[in-house]
């Protein structure tokens, strides 16, 4: 491998490629069109390209590796501590240049079906936030007219017919089809989020991973299936605590002088997947008839709300457990620390 280091700020366009000549020591810092990209790269030698893991990112970081390049994506964060003074493609792409040559945990490379999957997630999760905000307008509306509904879907459902009813004697026939058609649409909301999730689980059906991390109590079809295309290669992560501590289940550590202050969780990582997984440890102590030894003795010492994520800290690793050594989950399995 080509030890020369290529930094490359992607954009809609225009992305701009920042390396150091090994043969002649320039400092080449220029910018290439979205149609020569690739092409610039084709009969260079493999050498090691960092990017920032943005949009698109993870679509040229598969085309380089096929041409025998090594790719390192890093966070936009993680880039950011290296740009200094201007913030321009130029100077980011001398930034990224900067990162890549430094250790530091990489964002796997993502297949192409792991990236379909997460497109289903934000779709069902933007459906879900249309499907929210639409029921809250038609609440705010009816309050306007002193109709004032009960909480839940399932009460606005049985309490709404008779309520368009009532206003219907004082309101022109215009607001009171426009507020019929709001919750007839509700409906096929709901079709469409159900949709998505048959299309999950039809995915489910033929991926061994998704089938395998599903058997963890707690870990429903969303969690499993966007845990494992959010994790990539479940190699990428050294242990069970460090993919904890990427998705945000570790405490936030302040000190100096030797003294180590731990705080509350980090919340760094993606905060759909945690909210997943503190959900699912919700959902394992609540309705769970037997929790296990652990978490009872833990719900003697601790508040609720510590259980629940000290319990999702603890899915996750076996997760990471499940997927990295591709072995199927066993409830009683102690495992054995090297020698």
């Amino acid at each position: 491998m080509n030890s020369m280091a290529v930094g490359v700020d992607i954009a809609k366009s225009v992305f701009q490629v920042h390396y150091v000549d090994q043969e002649t020591g320039e400092i080449v810092n220029k910018p290439i069109k979205r149609a020569k990209f690739l092409e610039f790269f084709v009969n260079r030698a493999p050498c090691l390209i960092g990017m920032e893991a943005c949009g698109g990112a993870h679509h040229w970081a598969r085309q380089l590796v096929k041409m025998g390049h090594e790719v390192k994506l890093m966070a936009a964060e993680f880039v950011k501590a290296f740009n200094i003074r201007n913030k321009n493609d130029a100077a980011d792409a001398r930034a990224i240049w900067l990162a890549v040559q430094q250790p530091g945990k990489a964002v796997a490379v993502k297949t192409e079906m792991q990236q379909a999957v997460l497109a289903l997630h934000r779709m069902r999760q933007q459906l879900i936030k249309f499907r929210t905000m639409q029921i809250n307008g038609l609440r705010g509306s009816l309050t306007e007219y002193g109709e004032v509904m009960s909480k839940s879907r399932a009460k606005l459902d049985q309490e709404i017919p008779e309520v368009l009813g009532r206003v219907a004697e004082r309101l022109p026939a215009v607001v009171i089809d426009t507020l019929r058609e709001q919750w007839n649409g509700l409906v096929k909301l709901d079709e469409q989020v159900a949709q998505i999730e048959r299309r999950m689980r039809e995915w489910k059906k033929g991926d061994k991973a998704v089938k395998a991390v599903s058997e963890i109590p707690g870990v429903g079809l969303l969690t499993a299936t966007a845990a494992v295309a959010m994790m990539g290669d479940a190699r990428a992560f050294s242990s069970g605590r460090e993919f904890v501590a990427w998705a945000g289940l570790v405490p936030k550590q302040t000190g100096s002088g030797g003294k180590v202050n731990l705080h509350g969780i980090s919340k760094r990582g993606d905060t759909y997947l945690r909210t997943l997984l503190i959900h699912g440890a919700r959902s394992v102590l609540t309705h769970a008839k037997e929790p296990g030894p652990w978490v009872e003795q833990l719900s003697k010492r601790r508040p609720k709300n510590v259980v629940i994520v000290a319990l999702a800290n603890k899915m996750a690793r076996m997760i990471w457990a499940v997927l990295a050594n591709d072995r199927p989950y066993q409830k009683d399995y102690a495992g054995v620390k090297p020698v």
